[in-house]
């Protein structure tokens, strides 16, 4: 038990642990770390900039960047990543500084931790070879204050990214209380009635509703075509709130594009909250696009009003399926 105790205290010494919580879901916060035109615009304390020379995101390839100070001292990086668990961790060997300086050395840990659909815990742990090295890159490169300054800078940068998407909204109210309403919308008995545009048919569904769990369904268009589309569910609150990532699909549950829109982003999270008031219920549905490129998140606000129009429609028959069943 000593020995333990021991092991333990000295990876502690030789370690630097920062976390911050964003206002912003995971996927984006994601994306911001991920993305070299994201990475550039906050990267680096307050008064440094950073040009990034490359960036082969994938275990075993190389981040090169540099850093340049307030006075214009440059900093040039180099990282290797080392494991990537999409949307959950990044792991990657670091080695950097400035000429005529101590080297920063060091095994770089970043986790993603959603802590609701609008809300997630980012944590930098830095492991250093000894408690010595991890002293100097405190002493030398400011490395803690450095890096509440860097976080800083990315939630400024998640609220640009954020108003950018312009999310797109939509409220609809039905004449029946919130219980049932929810339940019209985790049911595949009742979905297979009205999910979808008007004039399609749900013919296959597979729903396991629970947070990490797969909606999976297709959809039969008037000339006999067929699309497929799932959701993972992010958060399920009953009967009050959906959180999921939608995105086109095929049979198998792989993710695939827009069978009419070669730039509509691959994935949207949509919020979808149920609220009652004297035995009536407004369903409000919120849809941003995540990892998407600018040319996606372009298309995604030209859709606005397509989009408008698909969801009333279907919104639309599901009063009429609430009315023809006299619930």
């Amino acid at each position: 038990m000593t020995t333990t105790n021991h092991s333990q205290e000295k990876i502690s010494d030789r370690e630097i642990i920062i976390s911050r919580v964003f206002d912003a879901p995971r996927e984006l916060v994601w994306e911001a770390m991920t993305d070299p035109k994201h990475v550039v615009n906050w990267w680096g304390p307050r008064g440094f900039t950073t040009t990034t020379e490359v960036m082969d995101f994938r275990p075993g390839g190389t981040w090169k960047h540099i850093m340049r100070g307030p006075d214009g001292t440059e900093y040039p990086n180099k990282s290797v990543f080392v494991e990537i668990v999409k949307h959950e961790r990044i792991v990657y060997t670091h080695a950097g500084g400035k000429k005529d300086a101590p080297g920063a050395h060091f095994e770089a840990t970043w986790t993603f931790e959603a802590l609701g659909p609008n809300k997630t815990r980012l944590t930098l742990r830095q492991l250093h070879p000894s408690a010595q090295a991890r002293d100097t890159v405190v002493k030398v490169y400011g490395a803690i204050e450095g890096g509440r300054q860097t976080l800083e800078r990315l939630s400024e940068h998640l609220a640009k990214m954020e108003s950018a998407g312009e999310a797109f909204v939509i409220v609809h109210n039905f004449n029946a209380p919130r219980d049932l309403v929810f339940k019209m919308w985790t049911d595949p008995e009742h979905l297979k009635h009205w999910w979808g545009p008007k004039d399609f048919t749900l013919v296959n569904c597979k729903l396991d509703l629970r947070p990490g769990g797969l909606f999976l369904y297709c959809l039969k268009a008037p000339n006999g075509s067929e699309m497929w589309g799932k959701f993972i569910y992010r958060e399920i609150v009953a009967p009050e709130r959906l959180v999921y990532v939608n995105s086109f699909s095929d049979a198998t549950g792989g993710t695939t594009r827009h069978p009419m829109a070669a730039t509509w982003p691959l994935e949207m999270l949509i919020t979808a909250t149920f609220s009652e008031q004297e035995g009536r219920t407004c369903v409000r549905l919120e849809s941003i696009p995540v990892n998407a490129s600018e040319e996606e998140r372009k298309t995604f606000t030209e859709g606005h009003e397509s989009m408008r129009k698909g969801y009333g429609g279907m919104l639309g028959q599901l009063v009429d399926y609430l009315e023809k069943t006299g619930k």
